[in-house]
């Protein structure tokens, strides 16, 4: 069917968010209110935010709370009820294996990216406004009924026991 939507979930994360718009004129350009700004300097429209985003029994937009409005989480259900829930996030937590050489030094100490799942320094340097609030919402999440699954943008999706990693996630976060 055609595109109705084109989803950006930040200001970081738009690079190509232009060239969908032009491709897809009528499809609507959503993003978190908190990256508006960023998002419509690459794609001159922004048509709705998360929060004016449609009720849906399947997918969900929800903004992330203590991070400035400025990204979200889709919550996607799979069949009927809360069976199969699916996370999927950007920015707010990376699950990076560590790596080697220059670049793994980098992820590994300078941004501490990997070795997660976690929420980066750089996401709590420059995207977290409040840890605890943002980590009562993570847990929140965790505890959704049916939650099977957490992609993030960042590396390795998380299957094995996802409600316990968020809430270690959240705890790190917060301490």
């Amino acid at each position: 069917g055609p595109v109705a939507y084109v989803v950006v979930p930040n200001g970081f994360h738009r690079m190509d968010a232009g060239r969908f718009a032009r491709r897809y004129p009528n499809a609507k350009i959503v993003c978190p209110s908190g990256s508006k700004a960023k998002v419509e300097k690459i794609t001159k429209r922004v048509d709705l935010v998360y929060e004016d985003f449609p009720k849906d029994d399947h997918v969900r937009l929800v903004t992330l709370r203590g991070i400035g409005e400025a990204e979200g989480v889709m919550i996607v259900r799979d069949g009927e009820g809360d069976k199969d829930v699916t996370l999927v996030t950007t920015d707010m937590i990376f699950n990076m294996p560590h790596a080697k050489g220059f670049g793994g030094f980098v992820l590994r100490y300078l941004t501490d990216s990997s070795g997660g799942p976690k929420v980066s320094r750089l996401a709590r340097l420059f995207i977290v406004k409040d840890k605890r609030v943002a980590a009562d919402h993570l847990r929140e999440l965790a505890a959704l009924p049916g939650l099977k699954r957490v992609i993030v943008g960042h590396h390795l999706m998380i299957e094995d026991h996802p409600a316990a990693t968020l809430r270690s996630v959240a705890d790190e976060l917060a301490s």
